[in-house]
């Protein structure tokens, strides 16, 4: 973060009070300040961090991090920005447990391994903060249900942070959706199809790339990441396709998730990738990774609609999420950036650039906060997802992703296990909401909202 772009940033975020109060929004400010604490301050962490070092309503109460590193470099973040020094919390695994217990905290942000989100989330609420986890906010059905029962129980509240929810043409699409363009919703398709080899290995140094270890001698997310494909056979990363599509059908909110199918291919690309970075001999090429190269997943919903899901991770390819919505009306598709929607296109069945329609109705969101979120990370999605937990906390409201929400599009990846595992058989997605879905109404990307 050099320090002429955290001036220019700081003083948008300042400028951005005066933007809210133009807003008609439902619910008015409770609080003018926000005490945050984050768990695990990593790379993903200090992306949070520095968001909410651009605010002037938002204060960083303490830090907690096991790595050394990590922690002095937020400590320095926070110190260059003229910020007080937060309390720390670096004494073993453990230590997160003694700082959610301080009465200085309104909300807590988790940025650590995925083993470690759930039993972080829950010390959370339990002592009733605010609580915003990363993807995926689970990693098996029954901590699905043990998020959901902990607020049920405590009445506090926990995002998950999906920030391709707020991908400025996923939010256009939405709008389009809503205002009824595409006619009746019958068919979705997304995923993570995104090469992430160099993540899952490194050369032992603090940089991506140029290597093949992981585990103890690996940097970051190759440290704990590459175990899961290891040790797992499913989609293990569903939510930043799931999470917009899910907002696209109302799930939750009028519609749920019935059952999904899943299939997997044989492994191959990440131990040919260590064989090419390594070579036949390094130890690690005797490593079976039990995780198909690509995941396909099928997944019903109630009211008819099917969700066609893919998680391609290991294997060389450029990124996309493979957006594709699909009505009565019309269809858009992230590849190509194409549109075809029957009462408008001039030429017919034939492809239009998206472009034109997604400039036009571009969310109002980001149509309000676009100087605000231009210099924030994955194409300023990151500011919109720290953004709403931060305004949820101080009007007092549930975040615009909630729990149930977390619950569901993070159990994707236990039952998509099941699927394969029973021979691609299909496998029921349980109801979090206890049939609440029936009657809940919306609370994502409200024009009045956040």
């Amino acid at each position: 973060m050099n320090r002429r772009n955290f001036l220019q940033k700081a003083s948008l975020a300042t400028s951005a009070g005066a933007v809210l109060p133009s807003l008609k929004f439902k619910n008015p400010v409770v609080a003018d300040k926000v005490r945050l604490g984050f768990i695990g301050v990593g790379m993903r962490g200090r992306n949070h961090v520095e968001q909410a070092l651009y605010r002037s309503d938002v204060e960083i109460t303490a830090i907690c991090d096991i790595d050394p590193l990590s922690v002095q470099e937020t400590l320095s973040m926070i110190s260059k920005a003229g910020r007080k020094a937060p309390a720390v919390y670096s004494t073993g695994n453990e230590d997160f447990l003694n700082m959610v217990k301080r009465d200085d905290l309104d909300g807590i942000v988790i940025a650590t391994p995925w083993e470690w989100h759930v039993p972080m989330a829950v010390a959370s609420m339990k002592a009733g903060k605010y609580t915003a986890v990363e993807v995926s906010a689970t990693v098996t059905l029954e901590e699905s249900w043990e998020l959901v029962d902990t607020f049920e129980e405590t009445g506090s509240h926990c995002m998950i942070l999906e920030n391709v929810c707020y991908r400025r043409d996923v939010m256009a699409v939405l709008n389009m959706i809503r205002k009824g363009m595409f006619g009746e919703m019958i068919y979705t398709h997304c995923g993570y199809q995104h090469d992430l080899r160099e993540v899952k290995f490194n050369n032992g140094t603090q940089a991506y790339g140029g290597g093949v270890e992981f585990g103890p001698k690996g940097f970051s997310e190759a440290k704990w990441r590459t175990q899961h494909s290891i040790d797992r056979n499913g989609d293990i990363y569903p939510t930043h396709g799931l999470g917009p599509v899910a907002h696209w059908l109302d799930i939750n909110r009028g519609n749920r998730f019935t059952y999904l199918t899943s299939t997997a291919t044989k492994a191959r690309g990440l131990h040919n990738h260590i064989v090419a970075e390594g070579g036949p001999d390094h130890p690690n090429a005797q490593v079976k990774f039990k995780l198909g190269d690509v995941i396909t997943t099928v997944i019903q919903c109630i009211n008819g609609e099917n969700i066609v899901l893919i998680h391609d991770t290991n294997l060389p390819r450029p990124y996309s999420l493979g957006f594709r919505a699909q009505g009565t009306e019309g269809v858009w598709m992230d590849d190509g950036d194409v549109i075809y929607l029957q009462k408008e296109t001039q030429k017919k069945h034939s492809w239009e650039p998206a472009a034109p329609y997604l400039t036009e109705h571009d969310h109002p969101l980001w149509k309000n906060f676009e100087k605000d979120a231009e210099s924030a990370g994955h194409g300023g999605i990151d500011y919109f997802v720290i953004r709403g937990f931060i305004e949820a906390i101080k009007r007092k409201t549930p975040p615009p992703i909630d729990v149930y929400d977390a619950a569901v599009w993070s159990a994707i990846s236990p039952l998509s296990e099941q699927s394969i595992a029973r021979g691609s058989s299909p496998v029921e997605i349980p109801d979090f909401t206890r049939g609440k879905w029936k009657t809940n109404k919306r609370i994502f990307g409200l024009n009045d909202q956040f």
